[in-house]
């Protein structure tokens, strides 16, 4: 039976046979000592580095659903320092996009949805008395600019970075790649 992992990995056999990887080899520091963090859109995998002038090898990119920070303490921001005190990022750089899936998304529906795949109703009131709020894990933004505001305002407050870390905020056209300024780091 053919799936879509098999596929992969018979394709996967023959890029290293041909050593197809050799025009990819970096190191793991990023050449231009940035870190981005942008949304999962599927739009944006070749769009953004092509559109920021990136290169392999040339950025961290951490990608998640609306290029969000929710938490100053999970796993966004630990990537985020990690890049900057063990991987030699010297600038952050948060790029929402417009048409982004996380704009004005219902997590109500989203809960609904659980159900109707089959998670039992049990399993969300028990988190939900535990003291996860469910509809706060799930939500998004109004607005691209919004979120993309409230990310950099995260990423600069945060108790353990630096105050001279220059955090852009910035919207991409998930169409033609062009590049709005939201947060000049430079400036803040």
């Amino acid at each position: 039976m053919i799936t879509r992992l098999s596929e992969i990995i018979e394709y996967n056999e023959i890029f290293v046979e041909k050593k197809s990887f050799e025009e990819f080899m970096t190191t793991r520091y990023p050449d231009k000592r940035m870190v981005i963090l942008s949304c999962m859109d599927t739009r944006l995998v070749e769009l953004l580095p092509k559109a920021m002038n990136l290169r392999n090898g040339d950025a961290k990119i951490i990608h998640n659903a609306g290029a969000i920070v929710t938490q100053p303490f999970g796993n966004i921001m630990r990537s985020i320092i990690v890049a900057v005190y063990a991987l030699q990022a010297e600038e952050v750089f948060v790029v929402g996009h417009h048409d982004c899936g996380m704009t004005g998304i219902n997590s109500e529906r989203i809960l609904d949805q659980m159900i109707e795949s089959g998670i039992e109703p049990d399993v969300i009131n028990t988190l939900t008395h535990s003291g996860i709020n469910l509809n706060r894990f799930l939500k998004g933004f109004d607005s691209v600019r919004e979120g993309v505001e409230t990310s950099v305002s995260i990423i600069n407050n945060h108790p353990l970075l630096p105050r001279s870390l220059p955090v852009h905020g910035l919207i991409i056209d998930p169409v033609t790649g062009k590049l709005e300024i939201v947060t000049n780091g430079y400036e803040d």
